[in-house]
């Protein structure tokens, strides 16, 4: 055989691999309800099934994910906008909560950009729909001209508001590529992470999404640094559009919703959760003002039916850190993501603890508020 046929078969043949079998798509939506996804912290009504479509407000700043994580497959599904200038994206491969200091996933970002978000010189760093990107700490070499780690696409082909849209999006061994409208227009290699959760993202405007099914391919090995951390069961804590699910009354006041962030004014009082915790992980990003004075700054303050117990939680002002409390039985702990240094104290009593942000007197801001339930609570 000629080496050019040779090359055509061996194209071919792997044009058939990453072909979907008709016969083995499954829906991720069952036109019914949303069981099948997880609300990574948006408010309950955020997302809602519509007949054929789900259904997005767009508030808060947010994401919808799959339950589990995929490796290799292709995805389609059908997007368009209710409002001209509308943002959102499909997020790919990304964790199972927001990332540190963000709304958003740790993920490659597929853009869902209505044609009419036109900023004077956006092609400078971006386009208005198609691009693919990683976000967040993942990592990818785009195939084509685009801003750093961004892929542009070679033509845009995305139909405006409120005409709907189609996305072709192929996951295969560390590679992606997306096809708008029955056409190939960008992609990246090399991605990392190479497998996780899968999301639709909610990001100031009316979105729907319909037709949306998956196809998986052969798994390739992804190792543990290849693969987004699985889902431990975290909750949010805090819906992103109000103070449900907190304390009412005078010990709201200082405390206001601002998109995925709890805002408290200096002096506010502690905010305190209507629900107590026995056993428990809490996950809290915190960014605080300068304290008012050097013993101050936040806290997290823990109510019990006859005890009290707080802890300061590791921060620096005006940027956003990471802690992770653990409260079990009589004792917690507290690590700051990204620090090896670690708090351990004993606590007056095993709870069940209601759980209260405390800004130290200064202006500060919460979120990414997360709570777990521990099962080895004898450990």
């Amino acid at each position: 055989m000629k080496l050019p046929a040779l090359v055509v078969c061996l194209s071919a043949l792997v044009s058939v691999n990453l072909q979907a079998d008709d016969a083995n798509w499954v829906s991720l939506y069952n036109g019914k309800d949303l069981k099948n996804w997880v609300n990574v912290n948006c408010a309950p009504d955020t997302w809602t099934p519509q007949g054929e479509v789900v259904h997005c407000t767009g508030h808060p700043t947010g994401a919808l994910r799959t339950p589990r994580q995929y490796e290799n497959f292709i995805l389609e599904l059908d997007w368009r906008h209710l409002k001209a200038a509308g943002n959102s994206g499909v997020f790919i491969w990304g964790s199972a909560i927001a990332a540190p200091g963000a709304p958003f996933l740790r993920a490659i970002e597929v853009q869902v950009l209505d044609n009419a978000f036109n900023i004077p010189g956006k092609n400078e760093w971006y386009t208005t729909h198609g691009d693919v990107f990683p976000i967040w700490g993942d990592t990818m070499k785009p195939i084509h001209k685009g801003n750093g780690m961004r892929c542009f696409p070679s033509e845009e082909r995305s139909k405006s508001s409120p005409e709907w849209n189609h996305y072709r999006i192929v996951g295969n061994k560390g590679t992606l590529r997306l096809s708008v409208n029955g056409k190939e227009v960008s992609g990246g290699d090399n991605v990392v992470w190479r497998k996780g959760y899968l999301a639709l993202e909610s990001e100031g405007s009316p979105v729907e999404f319909r037709n949306i099914r998956i196809q998986e391919l052969p798994p390739t090995g992804a190792t543990a640094e290849d693969s987004a951390p699985v889902d431990e069961g975290w909750k949010p804590l805090y819906n992103g559009v109000d103070l449900r699910g907190w304390r009412g009354g005078r010990a709201r006041e200082g405390w206001s919703s601002d998109d995925w962030r709890i805002a408290g004014k200096a002096g506010a009082r502690p905010l305190v959760s209507s629900s107590n915790y026995s056993n428990f992980e809490l996950i809290v990003d915190v960014a605080p003002s300068p304290p008012s004075s050097p013993s101050a700054g936040p806290h997290i303050l823990f109510s019990a039916a006859n005890a009290k117990a707080s802890v300061g939680l590791a921060a620096r002002p005006k940027e956003w850190t990471r802690n992770r409390v653990i409260v079990r039985r009589r004792s917690l702990q507290l690590t700051a993501i990204g620090s090896s240094a670690t708090v351990n104290t004993a606590l007056p009593t095993s709870g069940p603890w209601s759980i209260g942000l405390d800004g130290g007197g200064a202006a500060i801001e919460f979120g990414n508020i997360y709570v777990r339930q521990l099962h080895d609570a004898n450990r």
